[in-house]
């Protein structure tokens, strides 16, 4: 048998931490508040273990540890239930969140109370990922590409709005339809994604103006449904 390596995050509050980590379906095998700060989770053969911080350092997003699962969807999908369950609402932002998962992504990142990043990934996810910026695309196309690596894998919603944002000023006006269409869909649903109704409005307006084809709209269905799918999968439980 190999060895084994065990994370040992740290904890600002143990109770806290355990009881987030029990709503995504973890049993504590192990807790202790005297002489010193201990606890330990444990799901589909894989252990959590938490201590207490360096004194002094306050809870901060940092990377935490990466899981290796074999249905990244799956256990997304099982996650999502799970918090809905418990809080009545996939909480989506701030400590204590789970980020998206869109069609095609092979990982995933929950960030506890106190910012630890736990992230899922795919154990047979391609071993030459391809992290944007295509030779082969230009003008929008190459910023959405690059848009969907900040999105997608770095989980940075704002500055992937920012990048597209910019894209659609520097080259909006020579793009072709299904592009500013694209740009137009990833800005919809990212305004979602970052408490923007109103921003989202607007954008499903400017979809709306392009006037696409039956065919354009059959190309592009799931890059036009991905701000309505981000709006279910946030919708509370009561509704």
């Amino acid at each position: 048998m190999g060895d084994t390596a065990v994370p040992v995050l740290p904890t600002h509050d143990l109770a806290r931490t355990l009881d987030f980590y029990r709503a995504l379906g973890y049993t504590v095998t192990y807790e202790q508040a005297r002489p010193y700060i201990y606890g330990a989770i444990s799901a589909h053969d894989c252990e959590l273990h938490f201590a207490d911080p360096p004194a002094g350092s306050p809870p901060r997003e940092q990377t935490g540890c990466l899981v290796m699962v074999a249905d990244a969807a799956q256990r997304h999908r099982a996650f999502s239930a799970a918090l809905r369950e418990r809080f009545g609402r996939i909480p989506a932002r701030g400590l204590g969140r789970i980020t998206r998962f869109r069609p095609g992504q092979t990982r995933f990142s929950v960030i506890d109370p106190d910012g630890n990043w736990v992230t899922y990934i795919q154990r047979n996810e391609p071993e030459g990922l391809e992290y944007g910026g295509s030779a082969t695309l230009s003008g929008l196309a190459q910023v959405l590409d690059n848009a969907r690596i900040l999105r997608d894998f770095k989980s940075d919603d704002k500055a992937a709005e920012r990048a597209i944002e910019a894209g659609l000023h520097r080259h909006g006006a020579e793009a072709g339809r299904t592009d500013r269409a694209r740009a137009f869909a990833a800005l919809a649903e990212l305004a979602i994604a970052l408490g923007k109704p109103d921003r989202a409005a607007e954008r499903r307006a400017d979809l709306a103006a392009l006037g696409l084809t039956e065919a354009e709209r059959a190309e592009l269905a799931a890059e036009l449904g991905a701000a309505d799918d981000l709006e279910q999968w946030l919708r509370p439980h009561a509704e």
